[in-house]
């Protein structure tokens, strides 16, 4: 399946908003793309075939980033279907709903936390065993899904998932300086606002039109222009940037 040797890049909930941007434009530049998603199979299936339809080539791997087992299968699918694993995204995570902090229920808390915080950490533990110069890997570069929100603190709405991107900022500055002489460059981008499914998903649909004044450039981002940020970290020509954390956010 994996023509003319694309390097393989795994893209994690990739069957919709940022993640299918991602892996729609990943495969556009020539990389073999594995969409992973958690639920949603007909919609990472049409993912694949926009793929494939223009020339690409991608596989849907279906795998929860919350359970380590389901990880660990989906690097070894990606990885029998396409060779040796260049990139990884970890795009896949959860807010846990619009709660101020009095109201965050435990259950709910723990799995925003295990999904992406967790499931980032573990996914790119794998990466690494794979990458690792020093372990016979060819080298490769993890880009992180952080988000603005990681800044500016989510009070009154998700300060609980703003904390897990807090960590994930943390965790990819430490793990860049941790692999930077075992060929493996680590970065993350932190969108802002940005026009996808996750605002009426959570209840609020009117969001995006009411907090656009707030952006200096008075409008939300694009999934697509997320995904430019994410493939130029990704590729060979931001080969002197690692530990970045790069912000899509619109001036905000």
């Amino acid at each position: 399946m994996n023509r003319g040797g694309a390097r393989l890049v795994i893209v994690t909930g990739g069957s919709r908003g940022i993640g299918a941007a991602v892996a729609r434009l990943a495969a556009a530049q020539g990389y073999a793309v594995a969409v992973n998603f958690l639920q949603n199979e007909r919609a990472a299936q049409k993912v694949v075939e926009e793929i494939a339809s223009s020339g690409g080539s991608a596989i849907p791997i279906k795998g929860d980033v919350a359970r380590e087992a389901e990880i660990v299968r989906l690097f070894k699918e990606a990885e029998e279907a396409f060779g040796p694993v260049y990139g990884l995204v970890n795009n896949a995570g959860i807010t846990g709903g619009f709660a101020r902090v009095e109201e965050i229920q435990t259950n709910n808390l723990v799995d925003v936390l295990v999904t992406n915080v967790a499931g980032t950490i573990l996914c790119a533990r794998e990466a690494v065993k794979r990458m690792s110069t020093q372990k016979g890997g060819r080298g490769g570069s993890i880009v992180n899904i952080s988000s603005l929100a990681a800044r500016t603190g989510g009070a009154g709405e998700w300060v609980h998932y703003a904390a897990t991107k807090g960590a994930v900022n943390s965790f990819t500055v430490g793990l860049a300086r941790e692999v930077a002489l075992e060929g493996i460059r680590v970065n993350a981008v932190a969108p802002g606002l940005i026009d996808t499914d996750i605002h009426a998903s959570n209840g609020a649909p009117d969001r995006l039109r009411q907090m656009s004044p707030s952006i200096p450039l008075r409008r939300p981002g694009t999934a697509q222009e997320v995904a430019e940020g994410v493939l130029w970290l990704l590729s060979d020509a931001a080969s002197y940037t690692t530990g970045a954390i790069l912000e899509i956010g619109g001036g905000r």
